[in-house]
């Protein structure tokens, strides 16, 4: 068993407390920034609109995955503290939320930018957003948050801030950012073999079919975030990944459509 004792706090100066969580999101829109800039060379497109872009997921990233977490799992705050609903300093942030999020932004860019369809977004979105998810996924094992069940593995892992006692527990924000970096690499790979100009709608396909059919499979490691979950037969996670994954298909079978009517005949 492996003791993990880190604070979540970097360090304190007067006011200024930043957490290592807050560095690793913000690590996750740069490393972005750096491959969109890429994707959007390769296409001729404006460094102006990928600016643009760039505010637009950041902001809708933060309140679809806090809105996302409030309507999932605390809908009691609507009508008990509203305020707590905006408080995203205060954590509870949900990754399917997020991607509602997201996609609501990409929607919003893709009205008000002429020369950008949904897939093409999408496509590209994709790749970065699997290597953001490794960066979220660290802040939460920095944060020793979003827990996995106790085991005797020899990878367990003591949460000390967390447990009083040494208890060993799958490290599964280790496992879904390990997941998320695979994935990552093989999208980057594929986009590099010219699928985002090819086959239209493949990337965004592969990326939610697999990102969240792993996601499914490391809930069954996971302890319940709420209560209510407990009377559910899947938990709250699981139940979310499966439209996700759902719509991941029909991309895949649509961009597999599309490149085959396009070939000459």
């Amino acid at each position: 068993m492996i003791e993990w004792n880190i604070d979540p706090v970097i360090f304190t100066l007067g006011p200024l407390s930043p957490r290592w969580y807050g560095v690793l999101f913000a690590l996750a829109f740069v490393i972005s920034y750096r491959y969109m800039r890429i994707m959007f060379a390769d296409d001729k497109r404006t460094q102006q609109d990928l600016d643009t872009l760039t505010i637009t997921m950041i902001v809708s990233t933060i309140v679809g995955a806090r809105l996302g977490h409030v309507l999932f799992y605390e809908p009691h705050l609507i009508l008990e503290n509203p305020f707590e609903v905006l408080a995203v300093w205060h954590g509870g942030l949900a990754s399917h939320g997020g991607a509602l999020g997201i996609i609501t932004g990409l929607w919003v860019f893709h009205k008000r930018k002429k020369g950008y369809s949904m897939t093409w977004l999408l496509d590209r979105l994709a790749v970065v957003a699997a290597v953001s998810g490794v960066c979220i996924r660290l802040g939460n094992f920095f944060n020793s948050e979003i827990l996995g069940y106790e085991t005797d593995l020899p990878w367990a892992i003591w949460f000390r801030q967390v447990d009083a006692v040494p208890l060993g527990r799958h490290p599964a924000q280790l496992y879904e950012a390990a997941l998320y970096l695979v994935i990552f690499l093989f999208l980057w790979w594929r986009y590099k073999q010219r699928d985002a100009f090819t086959h239209p709608g493949r990337l965004i396909g592969m990326f939610m079919v697999l990102v969240f059919s792993g996601r499914f499979l490391i809930e069954f490691v996971k302890e319940r975030q709420v209560a209510f979950e407990s009377a559910l037969p899947l938990d709250m996670g699981q139940i979310l990944s499966l439209p996700f994954i759902a719509v991941g298909v029909w991309f895949l079978v649509t961009s597999s459509r599309s490149a085959r009517t396009s070939l000459p005949s």
